[in-house]
């Protein structure tokens, strides 16, 4: 009982901080938020799987109209609009870390997994941008889109990776995570 109370205080815990984390907002077309700092530290520090479990209450709370998202967004509207595919992508990161831990271990290739899961977020993310963008009367090609919504951010994330990782590994003992 006891373990899994440890549980489901980690998912809850994990929504709370990326809650948190997307509140601090620069405004950019697609805002450079401490989201992914969140998203990695969870990882990390959770492990794959309850990482993953908050990243999907985070998202539900956002459906639902709760104000997580970047600018105190939230709704439906929010994960359809032009960076819901980021939010969403989020959960590619979790499972590629997930499925890491499955095949290679709880702990190794860690940073990999992360790294990979962020490229496919950015994948999920500036695809979507641009259906949304160009359903709209926009002309984001794959390189302007790449241009706005990946290059300018290539460098914070690879700090708030380098970051993230490194805090999540100091934490994990502390509140009892993959081991």
């Amino acid at each position: 009982m006891h373990r899994k109370v440890l549980r489901i205080v980690r998912v809850a815990v994990t929504a709370a901080l990326l809650a948190v984390c997307s509140w601090v907002s620069l405004p950019f077309p697609v805002p450079i938020t401490l989201q992914t700092f969140g998203v990695f530290l969870a990882l990390t520090a959770c492990g794959g799987l309850e990482g993953t479990l908050g990243l999907l209450v985070y998202i539900a709370l956002g459906a639902v109209g709760l104000p997580v998202f970047a600018g105190f967004s939230g709704g439906v509207s929010a994960l359809f609009g032009p960076t819901g595919g980021y939010i969403f992508g989020f959960l590619l990161t979790g499972g590629t870390k997930l499925l890491f831990e499955k095949l290679f271990g709880r702990i190794r290739l860690e940073l990999p997994a992360l790294a990979l899961g962020l490229l496919l977020c950015y994948a999920c993310g500036t695809a979507w941008f641009m259906f949304v963008m160009n359903s709209r009367g926009g002309a984001y090609t794959a390189g302007s889109a790449l241009m706005t919504c990946v290059v300018p951010f290539i460098l914070p994330d690879a700090a708030k990776l380098a970051l993230g990782f490194t805090v999540g590994r100091r934490l994990r003992p502390v509140i009892g995570g993959q081991t």
